[in-house]
């Protein structure tokens, strides 16, 4: 099942976000359920949040992921939506 992870950095936190970066993508390596990630921007093109998916059994797993991923842990999202999500192109 294909879950999105669509998070959004609380405001003045790129400096969180930055310091914990070689973690979350350690984290993304070892569990191996990332399917596709990347930040999302702002308007001046820093990274202001993340856009995650992830190929997992189940909405749970999808949770239990994101509340042990480094970013969730340091504190930098002021929000995290877990959507149910379908590829259909690419």
């Amino acid at each position: 099942m294909l879950i999105a992870l669509i998070c959004t950095d609380k405001q003045g936190a790129l400096a969180v976000r930055k310091s914990n970066r070689d973690a979350h993508l350690a984290y993304i390596e070892e569990t191996g359920v990332v399917a596709m990630a990347g930040p999302l921007l702002d308007d001046a093109g820093d990274m202001a949040g993340s856009l995650v998916i992830l190929d997992v059994e189940s909405p749970t797993d999808a949770q239990d992921w994101a509340a042990n991923d480094p970013y969730a842990k340091a504190g930098l999202f002021s929000d995290v939506r877990i959507q149910p999500w379908k590829k259909v192109i690419g």
